[in-house]
């Protein structure tokens, strides 16, 4: 059942909340001071629409599902969302949500399954925004064609390494075409509005007002700056009775938002470090790009390599695990950080199931050994969106982490709780896997590194 704009469940007026239903915990990247849910059960969904944060996160990891699964869990997070915000209205508190369904800047991703079943659920919506802009990872969108500046030169995202994505593979970086090609022509390429940079940098109230039926847009922005003009006029909209669903990568969230620049500078990130120890980096993710950055951290700090090998995954779990766990304790007992790293590449298999039954696979034998970590590490940093996420859900086994900033464009650190039975306070960077220059890694693990008085540990 939808859920009418003119309900009272759903007034105009009252707090208003951003809620992001993220695909993997990459979307706070831009932002920080928020709430990042593992959970969606109905009380903490209220307490998060309660928080005195605009905005917070749901961690769906869908896009590590197949797309049965992923509307699954988008329905049961949108069904528990309506029932928290119904009962804050019993209770006198009023709910304005904005609801993103935010994914990756490459245009990896369950659509439009996850914003059909958003808009089951919780609208009817008069419009449906495609925003892919990520400035920090230099994702631009120009003329309805989605780009990714490479050495400085915008590349069509369908001619790069993630439009070959083996689940989630497209062939145009076009928007409408991208559309047509994902709704399998439900959507026709001529039907989709188009938002060009001109537009989005002027007046938009008269067409933002026009909208009907969940049409489906496409937006272009180049800047911070075009989505911030963008987020005021369609806030605006929503005021005066607009509803509007989104679906966009993280710079979106920055302009809805209009936060405050983060408190503690990235450079000062080390002050979350326990005690100057050294600390874990975990490496799931597999694209060129991670794999480029796991090698240059190797070649340019004192790090200890530890490698996931795959193959001695399949054939004996057992003897893996005890290995790594024991070459993580002598590492840490000798003062050196450890990097943990799967076996590079991505392997073919003969269906997209028995795929994502092996990364399950493996993101489970990661999370015994998040687990298993030496318990009084410094700090821990996990590389890959679905590794970060399964980081948070299972292996720290976190209901909810609040996100104290960037340490890098693009790179979240949240801290454990105090009160959390194996790692308390614990820093944990959230690298996604296509963010950075071949150093980003090393530098984000120089940054973390640090001891109080400013200098670098020997490397």
């Amino acid at each position: 059942m939808g859920i009418e704009a003119g309900e009272t469940t759903m007034a105009k007026r009252g707090l208003t909340r951003i809620i992001a239903i993220d695909d993997d915990p990459t979307g706070s990247q831009t932002v920080h001071g928020c709430l990042l849910l593992t959970r969606w059960d109905v009380a903490t969904l209220r307490d998060a629409l309660l928080d005195d944060a605009p905005l917070f996160f749901v961690l769906s990891n869908t896009r590590g599902m197949d797309a049965v699964r992923a509307a699954d869990v988008t329905r049961e997070i949108c069904v528990n969302l309506r029932a928290a915000i119904d009962g804050l209205a019993e209770d006198g508190i009023g709910i304005h949500p904005v609801i993103v369904s935010r994914s990756d800047s490459t245009l990896r991703g369950h659509y439009p399954v996850e914003t059909d079943v958003i808009a089951d659920e919780l609208g009817p919506f008069d419009a449906h925004f495609l925003v892919p802009a990520f400035f920090e990872g230099g994702r631009i969108t120009r003329e309805g064609t989605h780009y990714l500046v490479v050495d400085g030169e915008p590349v069509p995202v369908h001619e790069t390494e993630f439009a070959k994505d083996s689940v989630f593979g497209f062939s145009t970086a076009f928007l409408p075409d991208y559309v047509e090609e994902k709704t399998h022509g439900r959507i026709h390429a001529g039907d989709v509005e188009c938002f060009s940079l001109d537009a989005v940098r002027g007046d938009l109230s008269a067409r933002l007002q026009a909208l009907s039926g969940n049409r489906c847009c496409v937006v272009d922005a180049e800047r911070q700056a075009d989505l911030d003009n963008f987020a005021r006029q369609v806030l605006a909209a929503a005021d005066n009775g607009k509803r509007f669903l989104f679906r966009s990568a993280a710079s979106l969230l920055t302009a809805l938002a209009a936060l405050p620049p983060q408190p503690v500078a990235p450079s000062d990130m080390a002050r979350f470090v326990r005690d100057g120890r050294p600390g874990v980096v975990l490496v799931g993710s597999h694209v060129d790009r991670t794999s480029r950055q796991l090698r240059h951290l190797i070649e340019h700090s004192d790090v200890v390599p530890l490698h996931v090998d795959l193959d001695w995954l399949v054939r004996d779990e057992e003897g893996l695990f005890a290995e790594l766990v024991q070459q993580l304790i002598e590492t840490h007992q000798s003062s050196c950080s450890a990097v943990l790293y799967t076996s590079r590449g991505e392997r073919s298999f003969k269906t997209t199931a028995e795929r994502l039954a092996f990364g399950d696979k493996v993101s489970g034998f990661l999370m015994r050994l998040v687990r298993n970590l030496p318990r009084d590490i410094g700090f821990l940093i996990s590389k890959g969106g679905i590794t970060s996420n399964d980081t948070l859900s299972s292996g720290l086994a976190l209901r909810t982490a609040r996100v104290v900033g960037q340490v890098r464009a693009g790179c979240s650190v949240v801290v454990c709780p105090d009160g959390h039975p194996r790692y308390p306070r614990l820093p944990v960077v959230i690298f996604p896997g296509n963010i950075g220059g071949d150093e980003a890694l090393f530098e984000v693990f120089d940054i973390m590194r640090r001891q109080r008085n400013g200098t670098s540990a020997a490397a």
